[in-house]
């Protein structure tokens, strides 16, 4: 059946595709346990198929309850010969029937229909994915982005989306704020978006999020790095006063303590670095700064502290409060 418009349906291969740009196909499966990214990519399908085709009718159809026979069903051809976009889901609990259905359904795809298949990852229902791997379907990677660097890409990509600058310390500040789950640093994008006008600066970060502990932690490493020891000391003590938890604190000395770990005596351009070791040249640049003031000893020395200060804040010590400061100190002097 000749296709109606231009759905701009990809010919299937088996290179992946990027969430942000998979285009409708015969079948694409989504892998993996990020489900924002598995919703972003679902939306973009849909909105692509329903851009050529207004009148497609969206089929949603459960792995785990699946009754048989209903996606061959839902995939007939409608009497006004209608495009369908089927999504599927759960597939990661997909019972036998939908594992059987599915598999007599990719060696014979209907026509005017794109199947999203959405798999969270595990060993349930290998055989249909081996199958799809086989059949070169469209595949969509959904992992979490657990590096600093691909989150500070992640904002990046945002911002330049709607056109909207960001600078490169407001990106760090905003990873570090609410960093942690992906649909909540996408949703603070958007608002910063939304709400702000003009460049995006740390300022307007901190206007937003500056009361999140972990933006308060890095707040404290960097005038640690500094050499700034009252002041770090100062900020650390409010923060706790506050009721900031000494576990995220730690672990933001840490996460900037190993930046400069990973540049100190590293040679390079800061794109070369970046590329090597899955940093912002940003990140680079800032880290060799800071790295200055250490030799490979003082460093290995604040890497020890912190160490020690991540086990008496987990329950090691009576005292967590002096663990983090005695590091925050070690780190502020530095050489001395």
């Amino acid at each position: 059946m000749a296709t109606k418009g231009n759905t701009n349906r990809n010919t299937a291969n088996s290179a992946p595709a990027s969430w942000r740009e998979v285009q409708p196909a015969p079948v694409v499966l989504l892998i993996g346990p990020e489900d924002y990214l598995a919703a972003k990519a679902s939306e973009s399908i849909r909105h692509q198929v329903r851009r050529a085709q207004p009148s497609a009718e969206l089929v949603t159809l459960d792995a785990a309850t699946y009754e048989p026979g209903s996606l061959t069903i839902h995939a007939s051809p409608s009497l006004f010969g209608d495009w369908k976009v089927i999504e599927a889901g759960g597939l990661a609990q997909m019972n036998d029937s939908f594992l059987e259905d599915a598999l007599a359904y990719l060696r014979d795809p209907a026509p005017d229909v794109v199947l999203v298949l959405r798999h969270s990852g595990g060993n349930r229902g290998k055989k249909l994915l081996d199958a799809l791997r086989a059949g070169g379907v469209v595949q969509v990677d959904c992992q979490p982005l657990k590096k600093d660097s691909e989150k500070v890409d992640f904002v990046t990509a945002e911002f330049r989306l709607a056109h909207r600058r960001i600078d490169g310390d407001a990106v760090r500040a905003l990873v570090a704020a609410v960093g942690t789950h992906l649909a909540e640093l996408a949703a603070a994008c958007q608002q910063l978006i939304s709400d702000s006008v003009g460049d995006v600066s740390a300022v307007t970060v901190e206007k937003y999020h500056g009361g999140r502990v972990e933006a308060t932690g890095f707040k404290v490493a960097d005038a640690a790095l500094a050499g700034r020891t009252a002041q770090a000391l100062s900020m650390l003590r409010h923060a706790l006063a506050t009721g900031a938890d000494p576990v995220p604190l730690v672990a933001a000395l840490a996460m900037k303590v190993r930046a400069v770990a990973r540049v100190h005596g590293a040679r390079g351009s800061s794109a070369q670095l970046a590329r090597d070791l899955g940093m912002a040249p940003w990140q680079v640049d800032q880290a060799r700064r800071e790295a200055q003031r250490f030799s490979s000893s003082s460093l290995a020395r604040c890497i020890q502290v912190l160490a020690e200060a991540d086990a008496q804040v987990k329950g090691g010590s009576r005292d967590p409060v002096y663990a983090v400061e005695r590091a925050v100190t070690v780190i502020a002097v530095g050489e001395g």
